[in-house]
């Protein structure tokens, strides 16, 4: 038995900057990580994922050169190339993180999966570590349904291997991952066909956003099914990293033949064997860690940080666990989860921005609720870069001038929305804004314009 005064779970986003400030503090610390340094972010998520989103750009981008009065030769995409410049990036995260965790005093990291045999005692393989302090950082998996037992299909996380361009792929979920990796594989030059359950895509979203993205999608070539479920999956081939592959879905809507699947229908927290049962940390129906508004657990030395607490889904909101956990206990400070807006992007071309209520949450708050909305069309830096798809939409208090929520999907919008999330941590009227002269020609000068002109949301 090895004791620490500090156990962090996980090396994810959180995981990380957690133990090395606790080391940095005079604690003695385990970092604990079964998989890869990074966590989901730096292996299979945001940043390998946004470097092949340039890729597929970049090959968009040289496709449509000629409306820009730009001649260029036959495009063609090498995928192996496009993989190893994102393994390079990967690798490069990695390295760095690596670096940082193996030059701190107090701090050991301890490869292996981990398993609570108590409220302190930890086992990694053959070794048991006892902490005054455990931190559960463990992240969430791909959710992939019974339907495809024996199946083949792509995750998120499998995707990552892939080197090759699939001449068909059926991506299975309309909602954030599935949409990126829509648009992306269509741009490398996969025929693509989104199969979702509900109504429309991205059903969280205001139906402007999603018959916006919707629309954008379906002029690049992409097939959305809408209302569809399946009912059987059957796979013909050689596995689901090879070229050579063919997959069958029975659907509500009849038979569909794609040579690759792709499951994103959502993620669930990786609480199932790391035994917090005996460690008497209560987990809610969707198997979440259950914490309070500092991210403890009902266990008063364990804290959930990071996807596996259910509070956000984000690198973004597990960095800021981090930064809540490590305030409170460290700096005398008093951080609440409650302080944040919500947050997020979807890095489709172009992107959404989103911070803040949505239009239904609005409605729901029963305020007087007005809202501006401005066609992207009327932006000059997205008509100078002739991408003119999207709207600005920002709702505001009518009675205390807050700002509530807002939605830029447009070009540079995932930059844009933080204009007006640092004005609502500000808690500034939107006059702040609406007032405010921005530069000319950019996306963010549409914003005061955009707020001078509010109507009453119906």
């Amino acid at each position: 038995m090895q004791d620490f005064d500090a156990i962090v779970i996980g090396a994810g986003q959180s995981g990380p900057s957690l133990a090395v400030r606790l080391a940095d503090a005079g604690m003695t610390v385990a970092l604990v990580e079964k998989r890869a340094l990074g966590g989901t972010c730096v292996n299979d998520g945001c940043i390998p994922t946004k470097t092949l989103v340039a890729s597929a750009r970049a090959a968009w981008v040289a496709r449509n050169a000629a409306s820009y009065g730009v001649r260029v030769g036959p495009v063609e995409v090498d995928m192996k190339a496009v993989k190893a410049r994102k393994d390079a990036v990967v690798a490069e995260s990695r390295a760095s993180l690596d670096g940082w965790i193996g030059g701190t005093k107090n701090l050991e990291l301890v490869m292996g999966a981990a398993v609570m045999e108590s409220e302190g005692t930890v086992r990694v393989g053959e070794r048991r570590l006892r902490g005054k302090k455990i931190f559960l950082n463990v992240g969430a998996r791909p959710i992939v349904p019974a339907t495809f037992a024996g199946v083949p299909v792509l995750t998120n996380e499998t995707l990552m291997d892939v080197d090759f361009v699939p001449s068909h792929l059926l991506v299975v979920g309309g909602s954030y991952i599935g949409l990126e990796v829509a648009q992306m594989y269509r741009r490398f030059g996969s025929k693509v066909t989104i199969v979702e359950r509900g109504e429309r895509i991205i059903s969280r979203e205001d139906e402007d956003v999603s018959a916006e993205i919707a629309r954008v999608l379906e002029l690049e070539g992409i097939t959305i099914l809408r209302g569809v479920t399946i009912t059987s999956a059957t796979a013909v081939g050689s596995g689901e990293k090879s070229a050579e592959n063919g997959v069958r879905l029975e659907t509500s809507a009849g038979p569909l033949e794609g040579s690759h699947v792709l499951c994103a229908i959502g993620r669930a927290p990786s609480t199932a064997g790391l035994g917090l049962e005996a460690a008497g940390v209560t987990i809610d129906a969707r198997g979440y860690v259950v914490v309070d508004d500092e991210l403890r657990t009902n266990v008063p030395h364990i804290w959930a940080i990071g996807d596996v607490n259910g509070r956000g889904a984000f690198t973004h909101t597990s960095y800021n666990d981090y930064e809540i956990v490590a305030a409170n206990l460290l700096d005398g400070d008093t951080r609440r989860v409650s302080d944040r807006f919500p947050i997020y992007a979807l890095y489709t071309d172009p992107p959404l921005g989103r911070v803040g209520m949505n239009e239904a949450e609005a409605r729901a708050s029963k305020r007087r609720v007005r809202v501006g909305k401005r066609p992207m069309s009327r932006v000059g830096r997205a008509r100078e870069r002739g991408e003119t798809h999207g709207f600005i939409k920002v709702m505001v208090d009518a009675d205390t001038k807050e700002i509530l929520g807002a939605a830029i999907l447009g070009i540079e919008g995932d930059e844009v929305i933080h204009s007006i999330a640092d004005v609502m941590y500000a808690r500034a009227p939107y006059t702040t804004i609406s007032r405010a002269v921005h530069a000319h020609p950019t996306v963010s000068e549409l914003v005061p314009t955009t707020l001078q002109d509010l109507k009453p949301l119906v």
